[in-house]
């Protein structure tokens, strides 16, 4: 059974609906989240330590929002601006701006104990960022003798649009002021956001992968 790193049932859903109902299990792990300036050894990290919790296949996801002419920010710091500074000082800063594009972006995880081909996106024992992001082998001093940080496999997801004034009353976060093809995510109903969301787009890599896995 794979186990999906969330307190967010929601997430399970989503996941489901390219899995499959009945696959995924919700692990509600509270895990390390290292400070980096890009998702993969976040997301990365975090599977590699959810992996050991759990003793089996693990899904950890992180994402962001990042508006290009503030250089990617908030980006992986978005839940922690979100709640700080809240989105409406977001998009403020963002009406300043005159290019006011932006993505949403996500990086899946997945980490089973075992090695991996090297396609689509591997982080394995060679990576650099990867093995600092994981630390020295065995650091957590569980003796499980291994050489090396565990692999991990990356799916990544993007949706493009633009911070806009907030529309819509559905969705959560940042979704109110980013538009995205005409509509804020806030505007879209649950399956017409899953279908084009950053999430969706690395779920549906995931599911075509884990499929011959």
């Amino acid at each position: 059974m794979l186990r999906y790193v969330t307190t967010n049932p929601g997430k399970v859903r989503e996941a489901e609906a390219y899995l499959g109902e009945g696959t995924v299990n919700r692990l509600d792990f509270d895990y390390a989240e290292i400070q980096a300036t890009k998702l993969a050894p976040i997301a990365a990290r975090g599977a590699r330590e959810a992996y050991r919790k759990a003793d089996g296949p693990v899904l950890v996801d992180d994402a962001g929002l990042f508006i290009e002419a503030l250089d990617g920010f908030p980006g992986p710091y978005s839940s922690y601006v979100e709640e700080t500074l809240g989105i409406d000082r977001v998009r403020a800063v963002a009406e300043s701006l005159e290019d006011r594009r932006a993505a949403f972006r996500c990086t899946l995880a997945y980490c089973d104990g075992d090695g991996f081909a090297a396609s689509p996106d591997p982080v394995d024992r060679g990576d650099r960022v990867a093995a600092a992001a994981a630390g020295p082998a065995d650091a957590d001093g569980d003796g499980d003798g291994r050489m090396g940080p565990l692999p991990v496999k990356l799916f990544e997801g993007y949706v493009p649009g633009r911070i806009v004034a907030p529309r819509g009353d559905g969705g959560f976060g940042y979704d109110p002021i980013f538009e995205h093809d005409g509509e804020t995510f806030a505007e879209m109903g649950a399956e017409r956001k899953n279908a084009v969301s950053h999430r969706g787009r690395a779920l549906e890599k995931f599911a075509e992968w884990y499929a011959d896995r």
